[in-house]
């Protein structure tokens, strides 16, 4: 059943660099087998022992099984947009899914990744959410998915010739912030230089979060470079409550109070995340009240037409009214960007490939322990228009 074991296998990018050297030496090899096992890894993107020529031929295999096991397997892909969108639906150790997506654009790649197998939060809108939470991704298993986006690129397997990952956000299945510790471990593990990491630069890093307002203090006490997206969907609590439920415990203006310290700490810009859905959020009175909430903020608010869940009687703004909503906050100033739809054909919104692949294979899946108010596809309630 999947989730029944807690921790996935013990992974080269679980440490740091002197754990490695002691994990190495713990295995009867030299200390300096780590860092060498580190450079493929970061640097030269592979784990498969045949290629580290470097290391001992009788020792290489059990090195590499040790501390590079496969923590994740492709199930399914889907591309789009000539190639230069993929969805992989990942299979972990204990059999559950995750989903990631490489997105080439000119001029960058930016990655899209899963921090937990699930959601707990369940926002009714969200595939991922109607699905419930089953557990949290080690700080490998987030890692990998980079690793193996960089690997294609590398090989050449995107349009556009051989490249490199440049961004990574935090918008895959899951709640970064309920999966703390390991999304800082991984944070570390993607922005270290190369080759104790990736080298990603941390300003090329975007966490998101529905408002966990102690995590979002926790973070800003921290003081780490990477950018704070707050995922809002609506101005009012009323409305909030409903779309995002955990508003119901850390209100709006808390959760706003929170992400401008972080903007003070940090001196980072917040994105802030509005799913545009007809009838439900995007009424000109919504944005005049969203415009009066950021003005003269640090804030950069991200317009999203809503991707249609199964589990969710609801369908994205026409593209006039985002626009009309998106002139109310630019007349107050406030900066705004209509997100790119990539992906639509692909079910690229997070969990929704999952979704499909259980819906094919007729898995039901059953609540996890500790699980909090899962919604099923299918029994989520329809949105409140006002």
């Amino acid at each position: 059943m999947p989730g029944t074991r807690t921790r996935p296998p013990r992974h080269l990018a679980d440490l740091d660099p002197p754990a490695r050297r002691v994990a190495a030496a713990e295995l009867g090899g030299e200390p300096f087998r780590g860092d060498q096992l580190a450079r493929h890894y970061f640097a030269r993107l592979t784990d498969d022992p045949d290629e580290m020529t470097d290391l001992p031929a009788a020792s290489r295999a059990g090195l590499a099984a040790a501390l590079l096991p496969r923590l994740l397997t492709a199930e399914r892909e889907q591309s789009c947009d000539r190639g230069m969108t993929r969805k992989t639906l990942w299979r972990t150790f204990d059999g559950a899914y995750v989903e990631s997506v490489l997105m080439r654009y000119p001029g960058r790649v930016t990655m899209c990744v899963s921090s937990q197998a699930g959601c707990g939060m369940a926002c009714p809108f969200c595939a991922t959410g109607q699905a419930g939470l089953t557990r949290n991704l080690s700080a490998a298993e987030i890692v990998a998915q980079v690793v193996a986006g960089a690997r294609a690129l590398a090989r050449g397997e995107v349009p556009g010739g051989p490249g490199r990952v440049s961004n990574v956000v935090f918008m895959g299945m899951g709640e970064p912030l309920a999966n703390y510790p390991q999304v800082m471990t991984a944070l570390r593990r993607l922005t270290d230089p190369v080759p104790d990491g990736l080298g990603i630069s941390q300003r090329s890093v975007t966490v998101s979060t529905v408002g966990l307002v102690p995590a979002i203090r926790r973070l800003t006490a921290q003081r780490p470079g990477v950018t704070l997206a707050v995922s809002l969907h609506a101005p009012d609590d009323g409305l909030r409550d409903e779309l995002v439920p955990v508003n119901k415990r850390w209100k709006v203006a808390e959760v706003l109070g929170a992400a401008w310290d972080y903007a003070a700490a940090t001196g980072r810009r917040v994105s802030v995340e509005y799913a545009m859905i007809a009838g439900v959020n995007d009424q000109p009175w919504r944005a005049e009240a969203l415009a009066s909430l950021l003005a003269g903020r640090l804030a950069h608010v991200n317009l999203i037409p809503l991707n249609p869940t199964p589990g969710w009687p609801a369908r994205p703004s026409p593209r006039r009214r985002i626009e009309a909503f998106a002139s109310v906050l630019r007349d107050s100033n406030v900066n705004v960007t209509i997100r790119d739809t990539r992906g639509r054909t692909i079910d690229a919104a997070c969990g929704q490939l999952r979704l499909e692949h259980d819906r094919a294979n007729g898995a039901k899946r059953m609540p996890q322990d500790g699980e909090r108010n899962p919604l099923r596809a299918g029994q989520a309630p329809a949105p409140t228009v006002r």
